[in-house]
């Protein structure tokens, strides 16, 4: 059976500086040759957010607003020049809530409908569940908008999942076991709330068979965190996973991310 496999997470990157890859020197890697190297493995779209870094003289920013900003112009940069291949995803931020939802309302009438991943350590914040995130999720809600989030601190995963029954939440990274029992909570406590099964992965036998038989295939999305991870580990723990149907599979390849993003 064939599959139209979407990589729901990855960060892709325009120069040497928003590659961040650990191993780059290794990989022949360039903004040219992602689209030849994913479609290769079978991958026919990727969605997802650039990663601005605070480092050298070409990356220095007066706050982190102006750093969210310029990684955002990337992502739309990159979709003129990998069209359908790439689905953007933009950042925010709850340090600069008015600037937040009006980069909200500027994505929606572009037709971006992805937020993050947000990766809250890089630009300067923590807190999940802090009011000022309530605003920009509010607004991000009204605008229909999916919201890719990093794990971190659960308690406060919590808060906002509880919060915002209506926002539809991915969460990124399934961890190891009490990671996992986490997330699978907060899927009981929303319907709304999936989870992408990139960087630490499926390594874990059976981890995501005991996942779908709780709550059902359509709620795991196939992502990799390319470049920071090789998407060929990640395509393996889902195709060549005999716990999985076809039909399974079928829907977290590729046939969820299409659903949420309206593909």
């Amino acid at each position: 059976m064939s599959y139209e496999i979407v990589d729901f997470h990855t960060h892709p990157f325009d120069d040497e500086a928003t590659n961040i890859c650990g191993h780059k020197e290794y990989c022949n890697m360039s903004a040219e040759n992602t689209v030849t190297y994913m479609k290769g493995l079978g991958i026919s779209k990727i969605c997802g957010s650039v990663i601005c870094r605070n480092s050298g003289e070409s990356m220095t920013y007066a706050n982190e607003w102006e750093m969210i900003a310029d990684s955002n112009r990337r992502a739309l940069d990159l979709k003129e020049q990998y069209g359908d291949f790439y689905i953007p995803g933009f950042h925010v931020h709850p340090g600069y809530v008015k600037e937040s939802c009006e980069e909200i309302e500027k994505m929606s009438k572009l037709g971006v409908r992805l937020i993050g991943e947000l990766v809250p350590y890089m630009h300067g914040w923590r807190d999940y569940s802090c009011k000022e995130f309530d605003e920009i999720l509010d607004v991000a809600t009204q605008h229909h908008m999916v919201v890719s989030f990093h794990s971190i601190d659960d308690d406060n995963m919590d808060k906002m999942v509880r919060k915002h029954p209506d926002t539809i939440l991915v969460a990124a990274h399934p961890g190891e076991f009490p990671t996992y029992s986490r997330h699978l909570n907060r899927m009981q406590m929303s319907e709304n709330y999936y989870l992408d099964l990139s960087g630490t992965g499926l390594f874990r036998h059976g981890m995501l068979r005991h996942g779908i038989d709780a709550f059902g295939a359509e709620r795991f999305l196939f992502g990799t965190d390319f470049p920071t991870c090789n998407p060929a580990m990640f395509l393996g723990g889902v195709l060549l996973d005999d716990l999985i149907t076809d039909e399974e599979k079928s829907l977290i390849l590729g046939d969820n991310a299409k659903r949420l993003l309206g593909l």
